[in-house]
């Protein structure tokens, strides 16, 4: 789809599936106040069935479903709506999931924690952009430490003490950084 026709219909029905419930109502609330429509799903599955059913032009799509893949929607997804723009979000992102998510067809790739303004800047991007800094700064400990503890919180599902007791944290240490704004990169 080309900026122009873009420009004429824009993006409004979006969908959202992530098996964060509470990440969906907050992120939902922000397109919303944005002039988004927006429907959520939990599951792949019900993301398929959302899809068919709500016809979105947009969505976001968690990488990691309890019953699969962010990748293995993309296609599905697609067939759907072949002009669709997919945003794949993840808390575990990695260059090869980041190239096969592009490959598949998604519009763009984002690690969480995110805003919905990048969301919305992700789905608006047409073209890559060959002015990215090469020589970026690298992430800062606090947010390598943010994304790690985000990471095993994850793993362990959102299990507070399992998760202190992973990192060899006290519980209430844990408790409190996670009470803190993630740090920025």
């Amino acid at each position: 789809m080309n900026t122009a026709s873009r420009n004429a219909a824009p993006l409004r029905n979006l969908l959202l599936i992530d098996d964060d419930q509470v990440l969906c109502q907050v992120m939902a609330r922000a397109f919303e106040a944005r002039g988004y429509n927006v429907r959520t799903a939990h599951t792949g599955r019900d993301g398929i069935a959302a899809a068919q059913a709500f016809r979105p032009d947009a969505a976001v799509v968690d990488l990691r479903l309890p019953d699969q893949t962010g990748l293995k929607l993309i296609g599905s997804l697609k067939a759907i709506n072949g002009d669709m723009r997919i945003v794949v979000l993840t808390g575990h992102g990695s260059i090869p999931t980041a190239i096969e998510a592009v490959k598949l067809g998604a519009t763009y790739y984002l690690t969480k924690p995110v805003e919905a303004d990048e969301v919305v800047a992700a789905l608006a991007k047409d073209a890559a952009n060959d002015g990215v800094p090469v020589d970026a700064k690298p992430m800062s400990v606090d947010r390598l430490e943010w994304e790690h503890i985000q990471r095993v919180l994850r793993d362990n599902n959102d299990n507070v003490s399992a998760t202190a007791r992973a990192l060899s944290m006290h519980r209430r240490t844990l408790q409190r950084k996670l009470r803190k704004h993630p740090a920025r990169v």
